[in-house]
């Protein structure tokens, strides 16, 4: 059996939690290499000596990336599109592997711009150094940017051939995973905003529900391996930004 080794920040859920969720849905055998002690050969060293590997043709530009035997592969998307058909969330041929794709690259940009809300100007200046444009970035997020992405999303649902509890098919694919966490940041980051949206799209409610009653997502939702949500990772609480 393959041992995935998966490359991320042992601190933050961020976009390292997309791939988690795939692993333990699968009940893949991996390891979440920094978040290791350090005499196992883990930790947050461990990742940056990987990172800065200099043998690796294909270097990562930045974690999360995934160790599968002799390859290496980084960006959230390319990890999924590399693990789906391997761990049998892909769907079910190459039509359905590439619209699985899409959708999880839809997921990304909705993702990058839940970051920007909080980082609008510059990834290495603090929150407090640029709040002014943080709230009007948050303005357009919670007014336009949150309602179309999920409203997209409920369409997809409810054009689904194969009825509306999958966006791929009749089984379950890496995209329904990532749109779970995606709701779960959302309602964690802008609930008030998040709670209005998600009103005009029940199909979505109702996947984000399936998909924590998963006996291996369900479990792993409440053990110390999911990491609570906090002020360092993607998806951040600020009071002021929510309306």
């Amino acid at each position: 059996m393959t041992t995935y080794q998966l490359h991320y920040w042992p601190t933050i859920q961020g976009r390292g939690e997309f791939v988690r969720l795939a692993l333990e849905t699968a009940g893949a055998d991996y390891v979440d290499v920094a978040r290791q002690p350090p005499a196992e050969g883990g930790g947050e060293a461990a990742l940056v000596d990987r990172l800065a590997d200099a043998r690796n043709p294909h270097p990562p530009f930045a974690p999360p990336f995934l160790v599968d035997g002799d390859v290496v592969v980084g960006q959230t998307a390319a990890i999924l599109l590399h693990l789906g058909p391997r761990l049998g969330l892909a769907g079910s041929g190459e039509a359905d592997a590439l619209w699985t794709h899409q959708l999880q690259l839809t997921v990304a940009d909705a993702v990058a711009e839940a970051h920007d809300t909080h980082h609008p100007i510059a990834v290495e200046r603090y929150y407090e150094d640029q709040r002014e444009a943080a709230l009007q970035r948050s303005r357009s997020f919670r007014d336009a940017r949150i309602p179309k992405f999920l409203g997209w999303f409920e369409d997809v649902l409810r054009r689904n051939p194969a009825g509306d509890a999958h966006l791929v098919g009749a089984t379950l694919t890496y995209a329904d995973l990532s749109l779970f966490q995606l709701v779960a940041g959302l309602r964690h980051a802008f609930p008030k905003a998040t709670a209005r949206a998600l009103a005009d799209a029940p199909a979505v409610v109702r996947l984000h529900a399936n998909v924590a009653r998963r006996q291996r997502v369900h479990d792993y939702l409440h053990s110390p391996r999911r990491l609570p949500f906090n002020q360092e990772g993607i998806f951040r609480h600020y009071p002021e930004l929510d309306a």
